[in-house]
């Protein structure tokens, strides 16, 4: 993705990051037994990472898991994890669970056999005792209504956070905007007229709720204002991006 190559320090490991796309996310695809369905709003998460899955009772799905031999179809469920900003390229990674579906009374229980989480820097199999034992990122519930309200409302200063990015980073740049945010920092999506990068902020320690983020969003924002600022943004037309 994009055309930059940053260091992600202070980054998540893969098995929090893949339990906090497992508990953020709306929908997911669901194959099995040669059906493909598209679940919105019916599946939760269990402390363990198995899924938990309400189904009408004229699904597909349940009909596989009640008339598979050993009465656990095989399955694939893929998550996307969707920037709530506008962005290019919103789809910031994507979380794959191979594994079997047993009936558990009205609906499904699914338990991974494999994990596999498809970030920019690539694709990373998921151990599944660290996948099973992770917990989702605190912040993670709080991500998007932070997010909206920070581009929305406080584009000065994610403009101000630049003078934190290297200059070299920041060459052709047209728009800014806040992509991602964790307790161990904050991700900006740096878009150009044709490409786009990302560069990560990370904060000296980590916030475990939404006080201890702004804490730690001050501390940047003060970094900010005492470094030299780079050149402006170039003040180019962005339509069609997101």
């Amino acid at each position: 993705m994009g055309d930059d190559s940053h260091s992600w320090t202070a980054a998540p490991a893969a098995a929090e990051r893949a339990r906090s796309v497992l508990a953020a996310a709306w929908s997911c695809s669901v194959t099995a037994e040669g059906t493909r369905e598209e679940l919105v709003g019916a599946h939760s998460v269990g402390e363990d990472g198995r899924v938990l899955v309400d189904v009408p009772e004229d699904s597909a799905l349940l009909a596989a898991a009640i008339c598979a031999p050993r009465g656990e179809p095989s399955a694939v469920l893929e998550f996307a994890d969707v920037a709530p900003v506008p962005v290019r390229n919103r789809i910031r990674s994507r979380l794959w669970l191979a594994g079997w579906f047993a009936v558990d009374g009205e609906r499904l229980v699914f338990t991974p056999t494999r994990v596999v989480l498809r970030q920019s820097s690539g694709s990373v199999v998921v151990d599944l005792d660290e996948f099973a034992s992770a917990v989702p990122d605190p912040l993670t519930m709080a991500e998007a209504r932070l997010l909206t309200h920070l581009a929305d409302c406080h584009a000065d200063a994610v403009e101000r956070l630049t003078r934190l990015v290297d200059s070299d980073s920041l060459h052709g740049a047209v728009r800014v905007q806040p992509l991602a945010v964790d307790r161990h920092g904050l991700t900006l999506r740096i878009e150009r007229a044709r490409a786009h990068g990302d560069v990560r902020l990370a904060f000296h320690a980590p916030a475990d709720d939404v006080a201890q983020l702004t804490e730690r969003m001050h501390i940047l924002l003060s970094q900010a204002t005492a470094a030299s600022c780079p050149r402006a943004l170039q003040r180019q037309r962005t339509d069609g991006d997101g």
